[in-house]
């Protein structure tokens, strides 16, 4: 009796396995044969694209100098907040803000690395969130803090005006 159970159970593993091959090689023919034909589609615009083709004429743009409106510097979020300079020669209304630590030795290196690159860089302490700012500029109105820190983005993206 336990010979005919195992020989049942061994043609039904058997049949199972068969089974299972036969789907997993017909799933990757139609994988294979959908990747020849994207292949091919890719292929033909490639060809049309090696053929000269006429260009036209290319005729330099000149381009006119941005100015600032007002309502760029209207629109420009300041941030308020009750700082104690750490750090530096003192702060005016407006300053540009290029980075923010909770530890003062981080805040030490950015500081170090503005003045190198000729900012007049300084640290401010916010008690209330207990962050160190690192303050690139500082300026009386709010449109030379504005320019100051669209002039910064390009090397400090998260760079933010505090209106002491």
């Amino acid at each position: 009796m336990k010979k005919y159970f195992y020989l049942c159970a061994l043609v039904c593993t058997a049949i199972a396995f068969t089974a299972c091959s036969s789907s997993k090689e017909s799933a990757y023919r139609r994988a294979y044969e959908k990747a020849k034909a994207q292949e091919q589609t890719y292929a033909q615009p490639q060809q049309e694209y090696n053929a000269p083709q006429q260009q036209a004429p290319v005729t330099p743009m000149v381009q006119q100098p941005v100015q600032q409106s007002s309502t760029v510097v209207d629109n420009t979020p300041v941030r308020r907040e009750n700082v104690n300079v750490v750090s530096g020669s003192g702060l005016k209304a407006y300053s540009v803000v290029v980075g923010s630590f909770g530890v003062r030795a981080n805040a030490d290196g950015l500081q170090n690395t503005l003045k190198n690159a000729g900012y007049d860089a300084q640290i401010a302490y916010n008690s209330e969130r207990n962050m160190y700012r690192v303050i690139a500029t500082t300026h009386d109105d709010r449109s030379g803090a504005v320019s100051a820190k669209e002039s910064l983005r390009a090397t400090y993206p998260d760079a933010w005006l505090l209106m002491k």
